[in-house]
């Protein structure tokens, strides 16, 4: 599991571990948290870039699937340095096949992204077979792995499993990035600090809570073939119903505030999450107000 010691992918190791299975943790910690570690996972604190020590890590474990969430996850960091997103998506992903195929990789799990790929569709809720233009490095690096682990899977027979996730939330999630919507007005809210929005706050999103994305994860490992699938909730909320959502769960008072908008930012992401259910038996459970409400509850104890 790379970047195990992160947001979503640590909540993953922990569902793994207990249905049982082995895992192995790579993560450099340049955003991941040490405390959100499994103590039963092995650990290395390594990065993904770096070909020796993956390879000797393969070399030694030889796993027999990999679940890839380490990342470059910010889209304005994308735009601002693309070829540092390049490297770290893309070249990190090679770097991790290419160690994996000289040691027997069965199959790849990879965390994708359903609110980069498609740009600004204009089919809502959009499906997979929607022609993908992103509109970000991010989601240029995205596809893009995609399309390499396709290639990889005809030369060398590792299959893959890409989950396009929609806008993941919940605990754990990084408050104080530029990302990240619901746990940096959780977090301010909760500090009595006024939330701002950017723009008029009408982007949309589909909002998928992180334990629904885990029960995504876990069908994951046992499907067979290739898939590339939705993972989101089939509804969109905008960003200013969800600044009105946590002000009313935190019991605080106040209004909205709104900034200039950030360049290039999408109007509208809805996934069509059907091939979900169809190919994994998955859809999401978690409803939004419910999965605020636990996110609350988890920085409001969060030390």
């Amino acid at each position: 599991m790379t970047g195990g010691a992160g947001f979503i992918a640590s909540h993953i190791v922990d569902a793994y571990i207990s249905l049982g299975h082995q895992v192995v943790v790579i993560d450099n910690l340049s955003s991941g948290n040490k405390r959100f570690l499994n103590s039963q996972a092995q650990f290395f604190q390594i990065d993904v870039r770096d070909k020796a020590k993956i390879n000797e890590i393969f070399t030694k474990i030889k796993p027999e699937i990999l679940s890839h969430h380490a990342a470059q996850m910010d889209v304005r960091k994308s735009v601002a340095n693309p070829m540092f997103d390049a490297d770290v998506n893309i070249m990190g992903l090679i770097n991790l096949l290419e160690a994996g195929r000289k040691n027997s990789l069965k199959k790849v799990i990879f965390a994708s992204s359903g609110g980069a790929v498609y740009g600004d569709a204009t089919q809502t809720p959009t499906p997979e077979t929607y022609p993908a233009s992103p509109a970000s490095p991010y989601g240029v690096s995205k596809l893009s792995s995609e399309y390499y682990l396709n290639f990889y899977f005809l030369a060398y027979g590792i299959s893959f499993i890409a989950l396009r996730y929609g806008n993941v939330y919940g605990p754990r999630q990084n408050p104080h990035g530029e990302a990240g919507v619901v746990a940096i007005f959780t977090k301010k809210l909760l500090n009595n600090d006024q939330p701002v929005i950017n723009g008029d706050g009408l982007q949309s999103r589909d909002f998928v809570y992180v334990e629904d994305v885990v029960h995504a994860n876990n069908a994951a490992l046992s499907k067979e073939g290739n898939l590339i699938a939705n993972i989101g909730t089939s509804k969109a909320t905008s960003i200013n119903e969800i600044c009105d959502t946590l002000v009313k769960l935190t019991q605080k008072s106040f209004p909205q505030l709104h900034a200039d908008p950030k360049p290039g930012e999408q109007r509208l992401s809805l996934l069509d999450v059907t091939k979900a259910k169809q190919n994994l038996g998955w859809s999401a459970q978690v409803l939004l107000t419910e999965g605020l409400a636990r996110t609350i509850d988890f920085f409001t104890h969060e030390t």
